[in-house]
């Protein structure tokens, strides 16, 4: 015979709460916060005060990220001391304490990040000419040369490209010091100034065709330096930066640009070209290449030059008939 044995079951009055801690009955009156407990120490305060002004700081200061995190890392670590210090409390330090090790290293990326970048001194000129205008930032252009590119020299007479035998699909080149002059089978064409593409006729007509030769004679008119790319490989780097690619776009399409108004006038200076350069291209897919491989079509008398010429100067007057009139 089993005897079975009956607990009574205590339910707490209403009006009461279980303190598990105890297993005592605590009236609610006696937990409601009657008695406030005093203030914590100031350094409690500070730390919250400098996360209340981190999120208060509007996104559209410039800095405002790196003013962010570091105003969390500074209440981080007030808040590491007043747990240690004046709570000693284990699980608020510890907490705190990885935090602070996130914010930090945020803080420190947002620096680097924020780093000035030092740009070559020979590159400074033209950083400052072509591409600071158009709003390429220096670590970009500092990546655009750093890789595939380098920077050479011709001494006076030496050639740059010879016509119907120097490939254009090898390099694409940018002139930073001394002047290259551009010639037809003995016929001067135009010149070539510092902050001016090389080549770029040749690299917009070919973009789409292989092994043509230059239909020009590229010569050093002084001892000279340029910036070459390997035209491969900065085709491949423009295609994986849209931002670049139609920044070259246009610099080269304001280079031919350039070129008709030379060919138009070959006695133009070089301060002459800087402020054509400093006025709106009105370059459209029109090549100085075409222009080029008519004159190559023709004869190779005088009349054939003249017949060419006089066709630069049509299209140069339609290009600047329009700058006037909108002028």
């Amino acid at each position: 015979m089993s005897i079975v044995t009956t607990i009574p079951l205590t339910v707490p009055p209403l009006g009461s709460v279980l303190d598990l801690k105890n297993a005592t009955l605590v009236p609610f009156n006696e937990t409601a916060c009657e008695n406030w407990k005093e203030i914590h120490h100031l350094v409690f305060h500070v730390a919250n005060i400098c996360f209340a002004v981190g999120l208060a700081i509007p996104t559209t200061l410039n800095l405002h990220m790196i003013f962010l995190r570091g105003l969390l890392t500074i209440g981080c670590a007030l808040f590491i001391i007043w747990a240690t210090l004046y709570r000693c409390a284990l699980d608020i330090m510890i907490w705190n304490s990885v935090f602070l090790v996130v914010n930090l290293l945020h803080f420190i990326y947002l620096v680097y990040k924020r780093r000035p970048i030092k740009i070559e001194k020979e590159l400074s000129s033209l950083y400052k000419r072509m591409f600071e205008p158009l709003h390429v930032s220096p670590e970009l252009f500092r990546r655009l040369t750093g890789q595939f590119c380098n920077i050479q020299t011709l001494k006076t007479g030496q050639a740059y490209a010879a016509e119907d035998k120097t490939s254009v699909d090898d390099r694409l080149s940018i002139l930073l010091k001394g002047k290259m002059k551009v010639s037809y089978r003995g016929h001067f064409l135009h010149n070539i100034y510092p902050c001016a593409f090389i080549d770029s006729p040749e690299f917009r007509s070919t973009q789409m065709n292989r092994g043509e030769k230059f239909q020009v004679t590229i010569i050093a008119d002084d001892n000279c330096k340029f910036l070459c790319w390997s035209r491969e490989r900065l085709t491949y780097f423009l295609e994986s930066e849209p931002f670049l690619y139609e920044i070259f776009k246009y610099l080269i399409g304001k280079d031919i640009t350039n070129k008709l108004y030379s060919l138009n006038d070959p006695t133009l200076n070089d301060k002459a070209s800087k402020k054509i350069d400093r006025q709106p291209s009105l370059c459209s897919q029109l090549s100085v290449m075409q222009m080029r491989n008519s004159m190559a079509s023709t004869s190779d008398s005088e009349d054939g030059l003249q017949i060419f010429l006089r066709g630069t100067s049509s299209a140069s007057s339609l290009l600047t008939g329009p700058a006037e009139h909108l002028s």
